[in-house]
Protein backbone atom coordinates (compact mmCIF):
# COMPACT_ATOMS: atom_id res chain seq x y z
CA UNK A 1 0.00 0.00 0.00
CA UNK A 2 2.54 2.45 0.80
CA UNK A 3 4.67 1.79 -2.66
CA UNK A 4 1.71 2.53 -4.29
CA UNK A 5 1.22 5.67 -2.14
CA UNK A 6 4.75 6.42 -3.35
CA UNK A 7 3.83 6.33 -6.77
CA UNK A 8 0.67 8.37 -6.66
CA UNK A 9 3.11 11.07 -5.08
CA UNK A 10 5.37 10.54 -7.80
CA UNK A 11 3.21 10.47 -10.48
CA UNK A 12 1.20 13.90 -8.73
CA UNK A 13 4.30 15.75 -8.66
CA UNK A 14 5.54 14.84 -12.14
CA UNK A 15 2.43 15.46 -13.95
CA UNK A 16 1.80 18.89 -12.25
CA UNK A 17 5.70 19.80 -13.39
CA UNK A 18 4.48 18.53 -17.02
CA UNK A 19 1.07 20.39 -17.14
CA UNK A 20 2.88 23.62 -16.36
CA UNK A 21 5.13 22.92 -19.36
CA UNK A 22 1.95 23.72 -21.76
CA UNK A 23 1.57 27.10 -19.94
CA UNK A 24 2.92 30.13 -21.86
CA UNK A 25 4.41 31.57 -19.35
CA UNK A 26 8.32 33.17 -19.95
CA UNK A 27 10.82 32.65 -16.69
CA UNK A 28 12.94 35.16 -19.01
CA UNK A 29 11.85 38.02 -16.94
CA UNK A 30 11.48 35.84 -13.49
CA UNK A 31 12.08 37.65 -11.04
CA UNK A 32 10.49 40.78 -11.37
CA UNK A 33 9.11 41.55 -7.55
CA UNK A 34 10.11 40.20 -4.28
CA UNK A 35 10.02 36.50 -3.64
CA UNK A 36 8.28 35.68 -0.61
CA UNK A 37 9.78 31.91 1.20
CA UNK A 38 7.04 31.07 3.66
CA UNK A 39 8.84 28.84 6.58
CA UNK A 40 6.12 27.18 8.79
CA UNK A 41 7.95 27.24 11.64
CA UNK A 42 9.37 29.68 14.24
CA UNK A 43 12.67 32.24 13.47
CA UNK A 44 15.57 30.82 15.51
CA UNK A 45 15.49 27.35 14.51
CA UNK A 46 17.64 25.45 11.34
CA UNK A 47 14.04 25.37 9.42
CA UNK A 48 14.56 29.01 9.29
CA UNK A 49 17.84 29.39 9.16
CA UNK A 50 18.62 27.27 5.96
CA UNK A 51 16.31 29.37 3.74
CA UNK A 52 17.73 32.68 4.87
CA UNK A 53 21.13 31.40 3.59
CA UNK A 54 19.39 30.57 0.48
CA UNK A 55 17.10 33.72 0.16
CA UNK A 56 20.22 36.18 0.45
CA UNK A 57 22.10 34.33 -2.01
CA UNK A 58 19.49 34.34 -4.37
CA UNK A 59 19.21 37.96 -3.84
CA UNK A 60 22.52 38.94 -4.62
CA UNK A 61 22.15 36.61 -7.40
CA UNK A 62 19.31 38.34 -9.77
CA UNK A 63 19.44 41.58 -7.87
CA UNK A 64 15.60 41.18 -6.32
CA UNK A 65 14.23 41.23 -2.91
CA UNK A 66 14.01 37.56 -1.40
CA UNK A 67 11.94 37.35 2.08
CA UNK A 68 11.53 34.95 4.87
CA UNK A 69 8.01 35.02 6.61
CA UNK A 70 7.46 32.42 9.33
CA UNK A 71 3.92 31.42 9.39
CA UNK A 72 4.15 29.22 12.85
CA UNK A 73 1.69 27.12 14.07
CA UNK A 74 0.06 23.69 13.56
CA UNK A 75 3.10 21.12 12.98
CA UNK A 76 3.62 23.69 10.02
CA UNK A 77 -0.19 23.24 8.57
CA UNK A 78 -0.54 27.40 8.68
CA UNK A 79 2.43 28.12 7.04
CA UNK A 80 1.66 25.44 4.12
CA UNK A 81 -2.18 26.32 4.03
CA UNK A 82 -1.07 29.69 3.50
CA UNK A 83 1.54 29.06 0.51
CA UNK A 84 -0.74 26.13 -1.23
CA UNK A 85 -3.80 28.64 -1.85
CA UNK A 86 -1.29 31.16 -3.06
CA UNK A 87 -1.09 32.68 -6.74
CA UNK A 88 1.31 29.70 -8.83
CA UNK A 89 3.53 32.41 -10.27
CA UNK A 90 6.97 31.53 -8.30
CA UNK A 91 6.54 34.94 -6.09
CA UNK A 92 5.98 32.85 -3.01
CA UNK A 93 7.74 29.45 -1.82
CA UNK A 94 7.76 27.22 1.03
CA UNK A 95 10.56 25.78 2.93
CA UNK A 96 9.63 23.25 4.86
CA UNK A 97 11.23 20.04 7.12
CA UNK A 98 9.20 17.32 6.95
CA UNK A 99 6.19 17.80 8.84
CA UNK A 100 3.74 19.63 6.20
CA UNK A 101 4.76 17.18 3.11
CA UNK A 102 5.63 13.56 4.52
CA UNK A 103 3.78 13.36 8.02
CA UNK A 104 0.72 15.49 8.21
CA UNK A 105 -1.38 14.03 5.86
CA UNK A 106 -1.38 10.89 7.46
CA UNK A 107 -1.69 12.22 11.09
CA UNK A 108 -4.63 14.96 10.77
CA UNK A 109 -8.38 13.74 10.55
CA UNK A 110 -8.52 17.33 8.34
CA UNK A 111 -6.53 19.23 6.77
CA UNK A 112 -6.88 22.15 3.95
CA UNK A 113 -4.51 20.83 1.91
CA UNK A 114 -2.46 18.32 0.39
CA UNK A 115 1.49 17.61 -0.01
CA UNK A 116 0.61 17.36 -3.50
CA UNK A 117 -0.73 20.65 -4.03
CA UNK A 118 2.83 21.61 -3.87
CA UNK A 119 5.51 21.32 -6.36
CA UNK A 120 9.16 20.36 -5.58
CA UNK A 121 11.99 22.62 -6.56
CA UNK A 122 14.84 20.67 -4.48
CA UNK A 123 16.15 19.33 -1.11
CA UNK A 124 18.26 22.04 0.55
CA UNK A 125 19.85 19.62 2.91
CA UNK A 126 19.73 16.76 5.48
CA UNK A 127 20.98 16.66 8.87
CA UNK A 128 20.34 13.82 11.59
CA UNK A 129 18.52 14.53 14.85
CA UNK A 130 20.47 13.88 17.83
CA UNK A 131 18.87 13.24 21.93
CA UNK A 132 18.99 16.33 23.83
CA UNK A 133 18.59 15.81 27.76
CA UNK A 134 18.93 19.00 30.11
CA UNK A 135 22.15 19.75 31.83
CA UNK A 136 21.20 18.10 35.07
CA UNK A 137 19.36 15.07 34.11
CA UNK A 138 20.64 11.89 35.71
CA UNK A 139 21.27 9.82 32.54
CA UNK A 140 24.56 10.18 31.32
CA UNK A 141 24.41 7.81 28.01
CA UNK A 142 21.55 6.50 26.50
CA UNK A 143 21.38 3.21 27.85
CA UNK A 144 21.45 4.94 31.36
CA UNK A 145 18.39 7.20 30.07
CA UNK A 146 16.38 3.68 28.98
CA UNK A 147 16.84 1.93 31.83
CA UNK A 148 16.13 5.36 34.08
CA UNK A 149 12.77 5.57 31.79
CA UNK A 150 11.71 2.41 31.83
CA UNK A 151 12.10 2.50 36.07
CA UNK A 152 10.42 5.75 35.85
CA UNK A 153 6.91 5.64 33.30
CA UNK A 154 5.15 8.25 32.64
CA UNK A 155 7.48 10.39 34.54
CA UNK A 156 9.96 11.46 31.88
CA UNK A 157 8.93 14.60 29.89
CA UNK A 158 9.75 14.89 25.97
CA UNK A 159 9.70 18.52 24.44
CA UNK A 160 8.59 18.33 20.48
CA UNK A 161 8.67 21.14 17.82
CA UNK A 162 4.58 20.54 17.94
CA UNK A 163 2.37 17.89 17.89
CA UNK A 164 2.70 15.81 14.70
CA UNK A 165 6.46 17.28 14.44
CA UNK A 166 9.50 14.83 13.44
CA UNK A 167 10.66 15.39 16.62
CA UNK A 168 7.52 14.05 18.33
CA UNK A 169 7.50 11.31 15.79
CA UNK A 170 10.97 10.72 16.67
CA UNK A 171 10.24 10.04 20.75
CA UNK A 172 7.25 7.99 19.65
CA UNK A 173 9.66 5.45 17.73
CA UNK A 174 12.17 5.88 20.45
CA UNK A 175 9.23 4.93 23.15
CA UNK A 176 8.10 1.69 20.65
CA UNK A 177 11.67 0.11 20.45
CA UNK A 178 12.75 0.31 23.80
CA UNK A 179 9.45 -0.14 25.56
CA UNK A 180 9.42 3.12 27.84
CA UNK A 181 6.55 5.52 28.21
CA UNK A 182 7.44 9.21 28.52
CA UNK A 183 5.07 12.45 28.56
CA UNK A 184 5.15 14.72 25.92
CA UNK A 185 5.40 18.59 26.14
CA UNK A 186 4.35 20.38 22.70
CA UNK A 187 6.15 23.72 21.91
CA UNK A 188 5.94 25.90 18.96
CA UNK A 189 9.18 25.25 17.12
CA UNK A 190 12.71 24.76 18.30
CA UNK A 191 13.57 27.73 20.22
CA UNK A 192 10.97 27.63 22.67
CA UNK A 193 11.65 23.46 23.01
CA UNK A 194 14.85 24.26 23.30
CA UNK A 195 15.11 27.16 26.24
CA UNK A 196 12.90 24.80 28.60
CA UNK A 197 15.50 22.35 27.98
CA UNK A 198 18.14 24.57 28.74
CA UNK A 199 16.21 25.38 32.00
CA UNK A 200 15.71 22.12 33.21
CA UNK A 201 11.90 22.82 32.67
CA UNK A 202 11.72 19.07 30.63
CA UNK A 203 13.77 15.98 30.70
CA UNK A 204 14.89 15.66 26.72
CA UNK A 205 14.26 16.68 23.03
CA UNK A 206 15.01 14.81 19.95
CA UNK A 207 15.96 18.24 17.89
CA UNK A 208 18.01 18.44 14.48
CA UNK A 209 21.59 18.38 15.08
CA UNK A 210 22.31 22.22 13.90
CA UNK A 211 19.76 23.29 16.65
CA UNK A 212 21.61 21.61 18.91
CA UNK A 213 25.37 21.48 18.35
CA UNK A 214 27.02 25.02 19.85
CA UNK A 215 24.55 24.56 22.99
CA UNK A 216 25.95 20.94 23.47
CA UNK A 217 29.35 22.46 23.00
CA UNK A 218 28.67 25.53 25.56
CA UNK A 219 27.21 22.96 28.13
CA UNK A 220 24.19 24.50 28.27
CA UNK A 221 22.58 20.87 27.19
CA UNK A 222 23.86 17.19 26.98
CA UNK A 223 23.54 15.40 23.82
CA UNK A 224 23.85 11.55 24.48
CA UNK A 225 23.17 10.05 21.13
CA UNK A 226 23.12 10.57 17.16
CA UNK A 227 20.37 9.48 15.60
CA UNK A 228 21.10 8.65 12.20
CA UNK A 229 22.64 5.59 11.27
CA UNK A 230 26.18 6.93 11.62
CA UNK A 231 28.25 9.15 13.99
CA UNK A 232 27.93 12.85 12.74
CA UNK A 233 31.43 14.32 11.75
CA UNK A 234 30.51 17.15 13.52
CA UNK A 235 30.67 15.26 17.23
CA UNK A 236 32.68 12.13 16.11
CA UNK A 237 32.27 11.43 20.16
CA UNK A 238 28.79 11.15 20.25
CA UNK A 239 27.75 7.45 19.95
CA UNK A 240 24.23 7.30 17.72
CA UNK A 241 21.73 5.76 19.63
CA UNK A 242 21.88 2.54 17.62
CA UNK A 243 25.09 1.74 19.32
CA UNK A 244 23.27 2.54 22.51
CA UNK A 245 21.52 -1.06 21.57
CA UNK A 246 18.44 0.22 19.31
CA UNK A 247 19.31 -1.43 16.30
CA UNK A 248 16.58 0.05 14.26
CA UNK A 249 16.32 3.33 15.35
CA UNK A 250 17.06 6.15 12.44
CA UNK A 251 15.51 9.86 12.49
CA UNK A 252 17.37 12.05 9.83
CA UNK A 253 15.93 15.77 9.43
CA UNK A 254 15.54 17.14 5.69
CA UNK A 255 14.78 20.79 4.11
CA UNK A 256 13.11 21.32 0.77
CA UNK A 257 12.08 23.97 -1.05
CA UNK A 258 8.99 23.54 -2.87
CA UNK A 259 6.19 25.97 -4.76
CA UNK A 260 2.43 26.04 -5.19
CA UNK A 261 1.18 23.54 -7.72
CA UNK A 262 0.60 24.86 -11.30
CA UNK A 263 3.78 27.22 -11.05
CA UNK A 264 5.42 27.51 -14.45
CA UNK A 265 8.01 25.01 -15.23
CA UNK A 266 9.91 27.19 -16.56
CA UNK A 267 10.53 29.02 -13.10
CA UNK A 268 10.48 25.41 -11.21
CA UNK A 269 13.52 24.71 -13.24
CA UNK A 270 14.74 28.32 -13.23
CA UNK A 271 14.96 28.15 -9.26
CA UNK A 272 15.77 24.56 -9.17
CA UNK A 273 19.21 25.87 -11.09
CA UNK A 274 19.79 28.79 -9.51
CA UNK A 275 19.05 27.16 -5.74
CA UNK A 276 21.36 24.34 -7.01
CA UNK A 277 24.28 26.26 -7.49
CA UNK A 278 23.94 28.17 -4.59
CA UNK A 279 24.51 24.83 -2.45
CA UNK A 280 27.75 24.20 -4.35
CA UNK A 281 29.37 27.47 -3.00
CA UNK A 282 32.21 26.84 -0.56
CA UNK A 283 31.12 29.24 1.18
CA UNK A 284 27.11 27.78 1.58
CA UNK A 285 28.23 24.67 2.47
CA UNK A 286 30.67 26.04 5.24
CA UNK A 287 27.56 27.55 6.62
CA UNK A 288 25.33 24.19 6.20
CA UNK A 289 28.13 22.12 7.80
CA UNK A 290 28.29 24.66 11.03
CA UNK A 291 24.82 23.93 11.84
CA UNK A 292 25.42 20.32 11.24
CA UNK A 293 23.40 19.95 7.83
CA UNK A 294 24.65 18.27 4.51
CA UNK A 295 23.74 20.32 1.52
CA UNK A 296 21.60 18.01 -0.71
CA UNK A 297 20.48 19.70 -4.22
CA UNK A 298 18.27 17.40 -6.41
CA UNK A 299 16.95 17.58 -9.70
CA UNK A 300 12.66 18.31 -9.46
CA UNK A 301 12.01 14.28 -10.39
CA UNK A 302 14.52 12.83 -7.58
CA UNK A 303 13.10 15.50 -5.17
CA UNK A 304 9.70 14.16 -5.84
CA UNK A 305 10.49 10.51 -5.52
CA UNK A 306 12.88 11.58 -2.22
CA UNK A 307 8.95 13.59 -0.43
CA UNK A 308 7.15 10.13 -1.15
CA UNK A 309 9.91 7.71 0.10
CA UNK A 310 9.70 9.66 3.25
CA UNK A 311 5.99 9.65 3.53
CA UNK A 312 5.96 6.26 3.36
CA UNK A 313 8.31 5.77 5.92
CA UNK A 314 6.38 8.22 8.76
CA UNK A 315 3.15 7.30 7.45
CA UNK A 316 3.94 3.13 8.66
CA UNK A 317 5.37 5.00 11.97
CA UNK A 318 2.49 7.06 12.24
CA UNK A 319 0.18 4.12 11.56
CA UNK A 320 2.30 1.68 14.41
CA UNK A 321 1.83 4.52 16.94
CA UNK A 322 -2.01 4.64 16.18
CA UNK A 323 -1.56 8.28 16.41
CA UNK A 324 -4.49 11.01 15.22
CA UNK A 325 -4.54 14.68 15.89
CA UNK A 326 -7.63 17.28 15.19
Amino acid sequence: MMSRTIAVFTATCLLAVGAAECRADDASNYPSQTIRIVVPFPAGGTADTLPRIVAEKLRQKWNQAVVIENKSGAGGNIGAEAVASSPADGYTLFASPPGPLAINESLYKKLAFRPSDFMPITVLGTAPNVLDVRPDFPAKTVQELIAYARANPGKVTFASQGNGSTSHLTALLFEKLTGTKMVHVPYRGTAPALQDIMGNTVDLFFDNIGSSMSLHLGGKLRILGVCGTERAPSLPDIPTVREAGVADFASVTWFALMAPRGTPDSIIAKLNTAVTEILKETGVQDQFVKLGVRPAPMDVPSTARFIGDERSRWGDIIKSADLTLE
